[in-house]
């Protein structure tokens, strides 16, 4: 099977592995862990990514699946959009832009946006990389819904409501991959996602 990965991608994985030092990642876990270095040339994340138990394997059954892909923002779903259309094809939505023209004071568009995906893809896979309000919403959104997302990567990036958003998730019964912190992204958020789909299409 052709490798997905750049050969300038893999020369990168080779540095990190030999830089990143004693770790107790999984195989699974540290494929994404390295990936998200890769990305952002950041160290930092071997410490800031946690993962729910059994989350990698149920998002590579989900993936395989073809479940739906919902993005907060467009910069995410372009990462991620050509590794999905070399493997398994899944259906992509961005929450930005299915988001009203404007939004209510108080409110952002890409939670407006990401309450309208979900509408129509309650079970996808959620990779928020961008807008904390969107991931709020969505943990607010599992509160009281009986319906269960196949994974939530939370990883945005910033300083106003960041952590408290990364907290909720935190406290939510979701499948979950999380960067803790302020730190995280799009770019980091795609690469988490890439990895799994890379994982799930070299196992299959």
């Amino acid at each position: 099977m052709t490798s997905l990965n750049h050969p300038i991608l893999e020369q990168s994985f080779a540095v990190i592995d030999q830089e990143i030092g004693e770790h107790h990642f999984t195989p699974s876990e540290y494929a994404i862990v390295r990936r998200a270095i890769h990305s952002t040339a950041d160290f930092e994340f071997k410490h800031l990514l946690r993962f729910s138990p059994g989350a990698i394997e149920g998002a590579i059954a989900a993936i395989r699946q073809q479940v739906p892909i919902v993005t907060d923002v467009t910069m995410v779903k372009q990462g991620i959009c050509t590794l999905v259309e070399k493997t398994f094809q899944n259906p992509l939505l961005s929450a930005i832009e299915h988001a009203p023209a404007q939004a209510p004071p108080g409110q952002t568009r890409t939670e407006l946006g990401l309450l309208h995906c979900w509408q129509m893809a309650p079970e996808a896979i959620y990779v928020i990389g961008n807008a904390p309000t969107a991931l709020l919403r969505l943990c607010d959104r599992l509160s009281s819904s009986s319906l269960m997302p196949a994974l939530v990567i939370g990883a945005p990036v910033g300083f106003i409501s960041v952590v408290e958003a990364k907290a909720a998730l935190a406290q939510s019964p979701v499948p979950q991959i999380r960067v803790e912190g302020r730190k995280g992204g799009s770019a980091a958020a795609a690469a988490i996602f890439n990895a799994l789909l890379v994982l799930a299409w070299d196992t299959k």
